[in-house]
């Protein structure tokens, strides 16, 4: 099945506003650009998926997105997350994709033969499925087929929303918990579970670690590509 990745990324300086209570505006915004990159590497390594749709007003990550491959959507009017998703799936749908699965960018663990396991599993071929945060409210990854099965509609609460989105158009939905992409970054507690996961040294996050002091993982050098 034809596999589209939809990344949305905000510009730099209005995102991970909500760290900004933890840590300097310097490391913010390192951490937001590290993050980026790290998903996009994952995507690009995903075997599930065939191309990465990056809609995002931000120079800096489009050039490392059609660096690494990635189709780039502009999104002139920054009218949030499932806003920018929508522009993804228009894309997808107009180069006649299947299926897409919408990521955040503040997501540096995703593994990417993790997501292809998710992927390839049973019931992520039709309908919907859905990522859900790892306190269980909101939601890290969607994975709609075709690919306006339902209107994103991504924030706070946004799991019972999707569920119910997915109710109202009679889709089949599905809950899964793929342990990379149950953590995002929003907060000084996130990011403290974060530094935690990579003391695990089978995560990579290469940029992100790098950021953070913490080192390349054992045996995965990180890659020499243009961070985002």
């Amino acid at each position: 099945m034809r596999t589209a990745a939809i990344l949305p990324v905000k510009r730099f300086p209005l995102a991970k506003t909500r760290l900004g209570e933890s840590v300097t505006e310097a490391l913010r915004l390192d951490l937001a650009r590290a993050m980026v990159g790290d998903v996009l590497s994952s995507l690009r390594d995903c075997p599930a998926v065939e191309v990465t749709i990056v809609v995002t007003c931000e120079q800096s990550v489009a050039a490392a997105a059609r660096y690494l491959g990635a189709t780039v959507v502009d999104d002139t009017r920054e009218d949030g997350q499932s806003a920018a998703a929508e522009l993804g799936i228009a894309s997808a749908l107009a180069d006649e994709f299947e299926r897409v699965v919408c990521v955040p960018g503040d997501c540096p663990a995703l593994d990417p033969d993790e997501l292809s396991g998710l992927l390839q599993g049973e019931g992520t071929e039709a309908g919907v499925t859905i990522v859900p945060d790892r306190h269980g409210r909101g939601t890290n990854g969607l994975v709609l087929a075709p690919p306006d099965a339902i209107s994103p509609s991504f924030g706070p609460d946004s799991r019972a929303r999707h569920e119910q989105l997915a109710q109202a158009a009679g889709k089949e939905w599905r809950i899964a918990q793929p342990s990379s992409l149950l953590l995002d970054i929003d907060t000084g507690e996130d990011l403290a579970t974060l530094r935690k996961r990579l003391a695990d040294e089978r995560v990579l996050a290469p940029r992100t670690r790098a950021v953070l002091g913490l080192g390349s993982a054992s045996g995965a050098p990180a890659r020499t590509t243009r961070a985002a």
